[in-house]
C-alpha cells in the first residue's frame, strides 16, 4: 500500500446490525484503511431508495493495489465474508440481496460488490485499474469474466 495512510468513511444503511458494522470496521482496518467515519443512513426514504446496504468511500485504486500484497491474505479473506454476510439479508423474506459499493474518494467511481461474487471477481478486483473507467458503476460481468461499466461501453 501507500506510505500515506487509507481513510475510508462507511455508510451503513439502518438495517445493518451492530455485530456486522464492527465487522466490518475491523476488516477495513485489517485491509489498512481504518475507517475515520462510520454513519448510518437516516430512516426515511423516497421514491428513489438506497439500492446498497454499505457504501465504502475511500482512496480506492491504493486500496485496491494494497488488495493483492500476500501480507493482506487472510485480511482480505476476511473482507471478502464480510461481504457475502453483510448484503444478503438476514431473513429470506427481507427481500433481495443488496450490495456493498465502493466508491473511489477521488472521483466517485463506484465498484459494486454483490454477495454472491466468485472468486475470480475478487482477484480482478485486486488487479483492477480504475484509470480505465470514467463512468460507474462497475460490475463483475459473469458471462464475460471482467469488471465492467456498462455506461463506459455505452458512451463509446
Amino acid at each position: 500500500m501507500t506510505d500515506a495512510p487509507l481513510r475510508a468513511e462507511l455508510l451503513l444503511d439502518r438495517e445493518v446490525p451492530e455485530d456486522l458494522r464492527r465487522e466490518l470496521v475491523a476488516a477495513f482496518d485489517g485491509l489498512g484503511a481504518a475507517p475515520v467515519r462510520v454513519r448510518r443512513t437516516l430512516d426515511h426514504r423516497g421514491a428513489a431508495d438506497i439500492q446498497w446496504i454499505v457504501l465504502v468511500s475511500l482512496p480506492l485504486q491504493s486500496f485496491l493495489s494494497g488488495l493483492g500484497a500476500e501480507a493482506v491474505k487472510d485480511a482480505y479473506d476476511t473482507f471478502k465474508g464480510v461481504v457475502r454476510r453483510t448484503a444478503r439479508p438476514a431473513a429470506p423474506t427481507a427481500g433481495p440481496a443488496r450490495p456493498i459499493v465502493l466508491q473511489d474518494a477521488a472521483t466517485g467511481l463506484d465498484v459494486v460488490l454483490e454477495p454472491d461474487l466468485p472468486a475470480e471477481a475478487y482477484a480482478l478486483l485486486a488487479a483492477l485499474d480504475l484509470a480505465e473507467f470514467t463512468v460507474g458503476p462497475l460490475h463483475f460481468d459473469r458471462a464475460q469474466g471482467r469488471w465492467r461499466s456498462v455506461l463506459d461501453e455505452a458512451a463509446g
